[in-house]
């Protein structure tokens, strides 16, 4: 057992007074929260987090975007298997993505399935299932998820805005159901993202981020998604209700599509916004919103 877990045993909380502690500093303030990080992880143990459990969970979220009537941002799905000794690989066609539904990541995909060392994808899936955030960052509704893992659809990176070598991730924070910021994320290498802040009119403004070795600068603007406004009303309808939320998107060929819900991003210890932005975002965080334990 690593330090992260023991102190999770003793108390998740402490783990993560200690972690903010370490991150910040500072103490976290739980008892007048104001930025963003601190709001995130009072949410974490002082409010009914369920919803937060179903979403984050990348294979169960689907029944949370069915029952808000947006089943066409789903990427295809082609299986589910709560063992990865379970998956049947015959069934697959030769390009897929394979998802752990517990974790952050731990994305592998695959362009040519005759070349994928299957041996060796078991076994990574099996330690990723058998573990849970909510040890190493204080994070209790992960606790409650089932583990397991899917296969989905490859989305086509040549049909997006720009050409870029992964995905442009579309991660747009909103505070009950009023989308703030779009934070795209593009470029992923191992070790480093490049990233870019935009508000909802697409102007850029790099002086809301900290940029680090692995949150680069990014280098050339974004040009505007095609069907943005279409992206605000879904996470607009996504959102509704929850006091804070960055949801994630995709664009393909001018077709927005939905990759996963989170609410405790970088687990409430987040260091690549300013403290001004921080605190800002916090601001528009509404506590009484959420519906306490």
């Amino acid at each position: 057992m690593n330090v992260k877990s023991f102190f999770n045993c003793v108390s998740p909380r402490l783990l993560t007074s200690l972690q903010f502690l370490y991150h910040f500093h500072k103490p976290l303030n739980w008892f007048r929260p104001k930025d963003l990080n601190e709001k995130i992880n009072w949410l974490k143990f002082n409010s009914d987090t369920s919803l937060w459990t179903l979403c984050a969970d990348k294979y169960r979220v689907r029944q949370y975007i069915h029952e808000k009537g947006l089943d066409d941002t789903l990427v295809k799905l082609y299986g589910v298997w709560e063992k990865a000794e379970d998956v049947d690989w015959d069934s697959l066609p030769d390009s897929f993505v394979l998802k752990a539904n517990n974790g952050s990541g731990d994305i592998l995909v695959c362009k040519d399935k005759n070349k994928l060392d299957i041996e060796n994808t078991v076994k990574k899936y099996s330690a990723l299932l058998s573990k849970s955030f909510s040890e190493t960052n204080g994070e209790p509704h992960y606790a409650a998820m089932k583990p397991c893992m899917i296969a989905e659809e490859v989305l086509d990176c040549k049909k997006q805005p720009i050409e870029t070598d992964t995905l442009i991730d579309y991660k747009i924070w909103c505070f009950d159901g009023k989308p703030h910021h779009i934070w795209a994320c593009f470029n992923r290498h191992q070790g480093s993202v490049e990233v870019a802040t935009y508000d909802l009119d697409w102007k850029r403004h790099d002086e809301c981020s900290v940029f680090t070795s692995h949150y680069k600068q990014a280098q050339s603007d974004l040009p505007k998604p095609v069907s943005l406004d279409k992206m605000l009303e879904i996470v607009s309808k996504l959102s509704c209700g929850i006091p804070q939320v960055r949801v994630d998107l995709y664009e393909v060929d001018g077709k927005p599509y939905f990759g996963e819900m989170t609410f405790s991003s970088a687990g409430g210890f987040m260091n690549f916004y300013t403290s001004q932005f921080l605190r800002e975002m916090g601001d528009l965080v509404d506590l009484s919103l959420a519906k306490r334990k």
